[in-house]
């Protein structure tokens, strides 16, 4: 390589990087972002400990970043998003120098690089690093704190690193390379395991520069490299804890030793062991060992990262999830023991009956200066119903309906025995569970994945499989419509919505060319970036086994196989360059092909979508966070339930210093012991939670379900019911087998809870104006069959806080784990006080009694917006999700005040759930009926049929689409349906209640006409 050419080289690298980092700080979101954002920023800033299996060394780089806050906690989240767009930008960085480097090896032009070619090369370069750097998966990492920009970052500079050792493998020192990738391999494993997935690429590369390729040489270096793989994975990250255990078990339980005595000396001889290894193979020479002996070591100094969870885990913080603070919670941690897991290679059909139990430890608790072990059942299937590749495993309904649809099930019938009879059972065949695999993991779960980068996207609504919501699109109405439907029929909000980018296939053939022209010329080069794509796309797919209907898109999972597929995209302008060259000159050769494919697809994709990925100015989920706080009273315990109703919650406490005095509780991890202990300790202002069992009582694998029965037939004390669940006693158990396998229960379902009227009224309990309503005592009557750990710890709660803290839900929490204390509801805002007085009784679909005084200083006084009403700023899906929660919420508060004779504050209130989200944002449908009935009410009747008309004709939109779809394009539109169909029918209902003839008929015609034509009616 010519001096010129690497001077060019690197100026140009350095230029693509400074674009993307401008871009990427020009569009990052200034706060926090939602679902694990909060997570990881407060967890950076305050060197917390997150969700397993952790990402220690991205806290540390995070708290890094935090430093430049200048001690302004409003700026923290910022910092912390800026890491990523530096991550981001370096790893543009390092594919445009891997793009020409792999374009190099393939023209072989490494000596004598320039004019016409080297401009090819360099535009190659740019192009592909560009286009990766402005497509949709990537851009959104980028711009906020989450682990994955950083994890692209190693996976990046791994690759590159190996392509330079490639360069000087014939140096004496070339094994330096080697080196420093098996210490970018440790430390990533801090910060997500992806990176793990490149050293096939990497075994691979060393032996195309080691030995002359063969098919059989290829496939045993593939076969090394996942062993590798394998190894590091399953054995190094879980092992070097694993073993920790064996030495702390034995000093420990055998011995007699204090805690953590084999953990440390296992610490010494295994830092000596590798001492010891580096320093006898220096002295005898042996520099193969030496040279093991040293990756070994830079491979643990990377994983020592790890050391930082348990060392902050013994510290208590705030958030300490799993408290890994012994080595068997540690190894506990890493494992992700508390996620159930998906079966790989062996495992049941969803069909598969249970025939049995099986126990196995869980791990070990602390007790008596002992470990004790605790089990963890395990179910035995039926034989029959087991095979080879499952991929259709859950029992969840909702699954099992979208396993027969997209499997297509039919299968065979076999006959089990059910309780004292026998019954039909259908077994999945093996070609549907592959049918299902191809048409839902690998065609839903990544390949529409790769279509919106590459192809187009249709919106950013999460995609089901139907044909309205989250699919791939190309922009050429003859490719989408037979598949989607006629997109122009499509309602406004669809058509306009943000997210909806087409680049009319032109990166996806841009990218088929550079497959050909690198097929063409360098058979080595593309088997090493099809392994790099294959094992961070399909390999991924494969390994996840992942369900239906996941929480969330999953696209960030498979940036790898895209960053794969943009090599191939720089490729393709070497490929019209060769087709030109032979016409024309050099210059003209190379000029033409980089400003064409330039312009179609990096700029294109840059300019459509940048308004979807642009989250400057945006600053809704901190301040719907701080609205969910700002609804509750001082020293108040809040229950969550999901990720985004609590990690930004916690972010605003922890970073920003926001209501310290409120205990955000999440529902979900109140079912694990440790939680229960860090509730139990101080936090900021917030006391420790008055749980009355000891932590003993909840620790991992005690009281996890207690069966509910009615053995006692009159309400009983509270206090008496903990005590009985707390009890060891056997008598005080139900022997659930008949083997001595004993359980604590509940024997009652109504609850006593004493009720003293002049405390309730001091701590605020019960408002003075609500003082005639209250209960003396109060009957809880319990509305479950099981009480899972959760709702023990929430029953201990009440018992033991004798109305001291107030006890609120938030308005997210599903419904299923209010456990009868909906009975004493009393909503506030954006959460439910529990107060013991008679409520009204709600109408139908609703939950609570509204304290309109409460609620109305909240949502109009107290409320913050993140800038949602403000032009040019994005809400994406869940956005809009929030606020749509936050206009039922001003109806809800409209029509309260209505039926209190208030109409002015009513009047005040609704108009303002109308105005905080504009409706070109957030298009008034169903769930803004409430808000038009509510005008109704309030005698606003013009303005309440102005806007009835509006969600009429949003409907009827949807509703005619629907209706021309082919009966085959109908799946998963019931909900869309059933929307559209219900607001036509409260709009009817409505108008005719209010008089409005003329909009009545106009429903009643829309009901008429759509309710037997659309799917799911």
């Amino acid at each position: 390589m010519t001096k010129g050419f690497r001077l060019w080289n690197n100026l140009t690298g350095w230029a693509v990087f400074a674009i993307s980092l401008l871009v990427y700080l020009l569009t990052i979101e200034p706060t926090v972002s939602f679902w694990d954002c909060g997570e990881f920023i407060l967890c950076s800033y305050r060197l917390e400990v997150g969700h397993p299996p952790g990402a220690p060394f991205f806290l540390l780089l995070g708290r890094f970043f935090t430093l430049f806050a200048g001690g302004d906690t409003s700026k923290v989240a910022m910092m912390v998003n800026i890491l990523s767009a530096f991550a981001s930008a370096f790893t543009i960085l390092f594919l445009f120098w891997t793009i020409t480097r792999l374009i190099r090896l393939a023209t072989g032009d490494n000596e004598s690089i320039r004019g016409g070619r080297a401009f090819a090369i360099l535009a190659a370069g740019v192009t592909g690093a560009l286009t990766y750097a402005f497509s949709d998966t990537f851009w959104f990492s980028a711009v906020e704190g989450e682990v994955y920009a950083t994890s692209s970052l190693f996976t990046a500079a791994v690759f590159w690193a190996m392509l330079r050792w490639y360069d000087e493998a014939d140096d004496p020192h070339s094994g330096r390379w080697i080196i420093l990738i098996a210490y970018l391999m440790g430390l990533s494993i801090g910060v997500h395991l992806l990176n793990l997935l490149a050293l096939p690429v990497i075994v691979l590369l060393w032996y195309f520069r080691k030995h002359t390729p063969t098919t059989k040489g290829i496939i045993t270096s593939l076969l090394a490299g996942f062993l590798i793989l394998g190894v590091l994975n399953f054995i190094f990250v879980p092992g070097v804890a694993k073993v920790a255990g064996w030495f702390e078990l034995f000093f420990v339980n055998t011995l007699g030793m204090p805690y953590n005595t084999g953990l440390y000396i296992y610490l010494v001889i295994l830092t000596g062991l590798i001492v010891t290894g580096i320093w006898y193979s220096m002295k005898k020479g042996r520099k193969v060992l030496n040279f093991v002996m040293t990756v070994i070591a830079v491979l643990m100094l990377g994983y020592s990262s790890f050391a930082l969870i348990i060392i902050r885990a013994n510290a208590h913080p705030p958030m300490n999830q799993n408290d890994p603070s012994d080595v068997f919670s540690f190894i506990y941690y890493i494992n992700r023991s508390q996620y159930p897991r998906a079966p790989f290679l062996y495992g049941h059909y969803y069909s598969a009956p249970v025939t049995g139990l099986e126990k196995k430890v869980g791990g070990y608790n602390k007790k008596d200066g002992r470990y004790e072990p605790y089990y963890l059942t395990d179910y035995r299937y039926d034989k029959r119903f087991m095979t080879l590749f499952p991929r259709m495993y859950s029992t969840d309904p909702d699954h099992i309906r979208q396993y027969e649809y997209w499997g297509k099930i039919k299968g065979k019938k076999v006959t089990i025995r059910s309780g004292g009879g026998s019954e039909q059972v259908v077994i999945p065949t093996f070609g549907e569970n592959l049918r299902f695999f191809f048409r839902y993991q690998v065609g839903v779960m990544y390949m529409r994945y790769f279509m919106w980068n590459f192809s187009g996207r249709q919106n950013d609504v999460q995609g089901n499989g139907n044909v309205m919501d989250g699919n791939w699109i190309s922009g050429i109405p003859f490719i989408d419509n037979p598949r989607l439907g006629d997109q122009s029929l499509l309602p406004e909000e669809n058509r306009n919505n943000p997210a909806r980018n087409a680049y009319y296939l032109l990166p996806l053939l841009a990218g088929l060319a550079g497959i050909w022209w690198q097929y063409r010329r360098d058979g080595k080069g593309l088997t090493l970036v099809v392994v790099l794509f294959l094992m961070t796309g399909l390999a991924i797919v494969t390994y996840l086994n992942q369900y239906p209907s996941q929480p969330r898109e999953r696209d960030y999972a498979y940036a790898g196989s895209f960053y794969a597929f943009a090599i191939w995209i720089g490729m393709s302008i070497m490929l019209i360059y060769d087709l030109l060259r032979r016409f024309m000159k050099e210059y003209p050769a190379a000029a033409i092909p980089s400003a064409v494919i330039m312009a179609a697809v990096p700029l294109l994709m840059l300019i459509r979508n940048y308004d979807d990925h642009d989250r400057s100015d945006r600053y809704t989920a901190r301040d719907i966070a701080s609205n969910y706080l700002a609804s509750v009273d001082q020293n108040a315990v809040l229950l969550t339930y999901g990720d985004n109703d609590s990690f930004p919650l916690w972010y605003i406490q922890d970073v920003e210093g926001y209501r310290t005095d409120v205990r955000v509780a999440n529902l979900s991890y109140l079912q694990s012991g440790f939680y229960i202990e860090t509730m139990s300790r101080k936090a900021f202002e917030s006391d420790p939670l008055p749980f009355t069992l000891p932590y003993e009582k909840y620790i991992e694998g005690e009281r996890v379900q207690l069966p509910v029965e009615e053995r006692i037939k009159e309400p009983t004390p509270l206090r008496m019911v903990i005590e009985f669940a707390g009890s060891d006693d056997p008598k005080a158990m139900i022997d659930f087998s008949g083997r001595g396998d004993y359980l604590n229960y509940i024997p009652v379902n109504e609850f006593i809870v004493d009720v003293d009227s002049a405390h309730v009224i001091a701590t605020g309990a019960v408002r003075p104006y609500h003082a005639g309503r209250m209960l003396k005592p109060m009957i809880w009557k319990f509305s479950n069959n099981i009480a899972i750990k959760d709702d023990l710890a929430v029953m201990d709660f009440v018992a033991g806080n004798n109305w001291e803290r107030p006890l609120y839900y938030s308005v997210t929490v599903p419904a299923s784990t209010y456990i009868g204390l909906e009975d004493f509801f009393v909503l506030e805002g954006m959460a439910y006080r529990v107060s013991p007085i008679s409520i009204d009784t709600p109408q139908p679909g609703e939950t609570g009694m509204v304290d309109t005084q409460e609620m109305y200083e909240n949502m109009m006084t107290n409320f913050r917006w993140g800038n949602a009403e403000k032009e040019g700023v994005y809400l994406d899906e869940n956005n809009r999700r929030m606020f749509d929660v936050f206009r039922r919420q001003f109806a809800k508060l409209g029509k309260a005040l209505v039926a209190e004779g208030d109409t002015v504050k009513a009047i005040a209130a609704i108009e303002k759930g109308l105005a905080i989200v504009p409706p070109e944002k957030m298009p008034f449908d169903y769930f803004s009926c409430d808000l038009a009935e509510a005008l109704a009410m309030a005698g606003k009747k013009e303005e309440a049929e102005k806007l009835f008309r509006e969600i009429i004709d949003n409907s009827l939109v949807s509703l005619g689409f629907i209706a021309a779809l082919p009966d085959n394009r109908s799946y998963g539109l019931e909900f869309n349906t059933s929307v559209s169909l219900q607001a036509l029918f409260d709009i009817y209902r409505n108008a005719t209640r209010f008089g409005m003839t003329e909009l009545a008929e106009t429903a009643s015609a829309g009901l008429n006409r759509y309710y037997g034509e659309v799917p799911g009616r």
